[in-house]
């Protein structure tokens, strides 16, 4: 009886369940359809643009570049082509022995020993490895002991490329050393040199160069140093370096081509809190970073937790910015770390290396650090226009900021007095105190935030300095994650408030610029990369659609209808030849909205204008994101323009950025 009486229980339950379960399903249809109505639903908006340039405004012929810091292994390991992590061996530090990370020992404790002593002919990097051969009776392994070096996560070394190899060497005896590019493991040979000479011949510090050109390719190798003989050996400064650098500079050429499209107008560089340092002893000093690539002593970046060999230094970051054709801008330190700061009255032997720095840029080949420029390849001077007084000082555990910065400001100023000086506090609420060219403004925030941010700067003064956005982003965990669709679209609707507002923000950058995807310290970025492939994040692809504003002239245009999810503008520029009228705009919103552009300015010859060209930057979800898998999931797709004459309507897709050209 008590069975059946369960059971009853159990069957009624299971029957209201279903109810409840159909019911809710009914529900959630029923509100999916009105969902998707509201979707669907086509939203309209006007554009109206004076297209007569007479009353535009010219856009800064600077408007537009990118931001480089030495963060993510952006250089190390990235743009900077060096194949070998930690060449000289102080990495580990100046205590022995140390260290030798990432080196690893080919054999065992009974065939070799490896160490580092303070051996080394380079006053500025003493340290040196030092190997000890001692196989027994019957000999090493027929492969050989010895050490090798995995490079930055795996070197990419391909067939028929070729790679400049230059070590120094030393030993008390003859010695007979293999050179080798092999696959990951070591178990197959893709280049290799021998090194054979007598103990005369090596028992002081000699280079050693060759040329290895790879019978294979293998995006994880690494490179060997080999020996079947005993006897004990010294190396240093052990370089691995492409030929096929950009025009031989140094450059990896994939990277180096992401920036070139993006036509920067200038390079904002080292850093960043990179240019700092968590201390000051581990800050930038640019001094140690010039001369011949074996001297420099390298450093740790202790913001970002690795060490620099500082193949890219100095002359290597002006020479980045000539071969983009972008105006190079340094950021100077300015006696601060992130736990140090120097007093006023202390300052000026951070000016002075400010002032020598700039000399190394502009000055003649004759002049004290002019001529060290010269002698690394330069005579010319570099055109250097741009320095930046600190990074993000400007803070008020910072006292001595204001202080220092006068201090740097006046005597730049009285030795260069064309240099534009950018201050790190803020002027866009409130009118600097203090003297500037520009001032430095940062942002990260959520997709909607910023997006929201795209009228900032529409009530800042318009007397005094410009605003120099020289970071930028939208970074969230909840909403941005690696660099997604809607991050990407918040951007978008920040940049066209940005451009709109031209007239008082001089240069704009995105920030960071480099993620190699085996050390991510930052998320998230504009251009991903391992040893051998890369992607644009969605972020990447909209600064693109800003390539012809730099130079352009903005025209006046206002906005009618539901607007508040969708930012627009509206610019003229010339292209071989070629006028042509650009709008912009950003779809912030999962509905279609259809955009009408009225013109009116137009001359007699465009009465009946008509697209060109469109291109539109979407995705099914603004949760997308790009990878090494599917690195084209979102770019923009171009289409030539097929309206009739005169009709200027145009849809915006939900969710996206779009781009026509009149």
């Amino acid at each position: 009886m008590m069975d059946r009486k369960w059971c009853s229980l159990t069957f009624l339950t299971s029957i209201c369940l279903i109810l409840f379960l159909l019911g809710s399903y009914a529900a959630y249809e029923h509100f999916r359809r009105v969902d998707a109505r509201e979707d669907n639903e086509k939203h309209y908006v006007t554009l109206q643009v004076e297209a007569s340039n007479a009353t535009g405004r010219p856009i800064p012929e600077t408007l537009f570049g990118i931001f480089f810091e030495e963060i993510n292994h952006a250089g190390a390991g990235g743009l900077w082509a060096e194949l070998v992590s930690n060449r000289g061996f102080e990495a580990g530090g100046q205590i022995i022995p140390s260290s030798i990370w990432p080196w690893s020992i080919i054999g065992d404790e009974s065939t070799i020993s490896v160490v580092t002593d303070r051996s080394s002919c380079f006053e500025r990097n003493k340290i040196a490895l030092r190997m000890e051969v001692f196989c027994n009776s019957s000999g090493c392994p027929s492969e050989g002991v010895g050490v090798y070096n995995p490079g930055y996560w795996g070197m990419n070394i391909e067939e028929g490329k070729k790679y400049k190899v230059t070590l120094y060497v030393r030993s008390t005896g003859d010695i007979d050393v293999s050179v080798s590019l092999t696959s990951s493991n070591g178990s197959l040979t893709l280049a290799s040199e021998q090194i054979i000479a007598l103990a005369s011949e090596v028992s002081k510090w000699t280079k050693k160069e060759m040329l290895l050109e790879a019978n294979g390719t293998d995006d994880g190798a690494r490179l060997q140093l080999t020996t079947t003989k005993n006897g004990s050996i010294w190396f240093d400064q052990v370089s691995a370096m492409p030929v096929d650098t950009y025009k031989g500079h140094g450059f990896r050429n994939d990277l180096f081509q992401m920036m070139v499209d993006l036509k920067p107008r200038f390079i904002r560089f080292p850093g960043g809190c990179y240019v700092e340092g968590d201390s000051l002893s581990n800050a930038f000093h640019w001094k140690e970073t010039v001369g011949a690539w074996e001297e420099r002593p390298g450093h740790f970046g202790d913001v970002w937790n690795y060490w620099t060999d500082d193949g890219l230094g100095q002359f290597e970051f002006f020479q980045l910015a000539e071969d983009l054709g972008a105006a190079p801008i340094w950021v100077l330190n300015s006696g601060m770390s992130h736990n140090d700061q120097v007093e006023t009255a202390r300052i000026m032997p951070f000016v002075q290396e400010a002032l020598d720095g700039i000399e190394f840029a502009r000055g003649d080949a004759n002049s004290t650090w002019g001529s060290v420029r010269a002698a690394m390849g330069h005579p010319t001077p570099f055109d250097l226009k741009y320095v930046a007084v600190g990074n993000e000082d400007c803070l008020q555990k910072y006292t001595y900021y204001k202080g220092n910065y006068l201090v740097f400001y006046n005597a730049i100023k009285k030795a260069y007095p064309d240099i534009k000086i950018i201050s790190n506090c803020d002027g866009s609420s409130q009118p600097l105190d203090h003297p500037a060219d520009y001032y430095d403004f940062h942002v990260y925030k959520p997709s909607k935030e910023l997006f929201s941010m795209s009228h900032k700067f529409d009530n800042t003064s318009r007397d005094g300095p410009k605003a120099f956005v020289s970071e930028y982003a939208a970074k969230s965990e909840t909403d941005a994650n690696k660099g997604n669709l809607l991050a990407a679209l918040g951007e978008a609707g920040f940049l066209l408030g940005l451009e709109k507002n031209s007239d008082v923000v001089g240069m704009v950058s995105y920030a960071p610029l480099f993620l190699n995807t085996n050390d991510r310290r930052w998320l998230p970025d504009a251009i991903v990369f391992n040893s051998s492939h890369l992607y644009g994040t969605p972020s990447y692809w909209v600064q693109q659609f800003f390539t012809e504003s730099s130079g352009a002239t903005l025209l006046s245009s206002t906005m009618e209808g539901n607007s508040s999810y969708v930012e627009a503008s509206a610019i003229s520029f010339q292209s071989n030849g070629s006028d042509y009228i650009q709008i912009k705009a950003v779809n912030f919103a999962n509905v279609t909205v259809e955009l009408k552009v009225k013109m009116t300015g137009l001359d007699s010859s465009n009465t009946k204008a008509s697209a060109k060209k469109k291109k539109v930057l979407t995705s099914a979800s603004v949760m997308d994101e790009n990878s090494f898998s599917n690195p084209e999931m979102i770019t923009p797709q171009e289409s030539l323009g097929v309206m009739p004459e005169g009709n200027l309507t145009f849809v915006l897709p939900p969710y996206s950025f779009s781009l026509f050209d009149i």
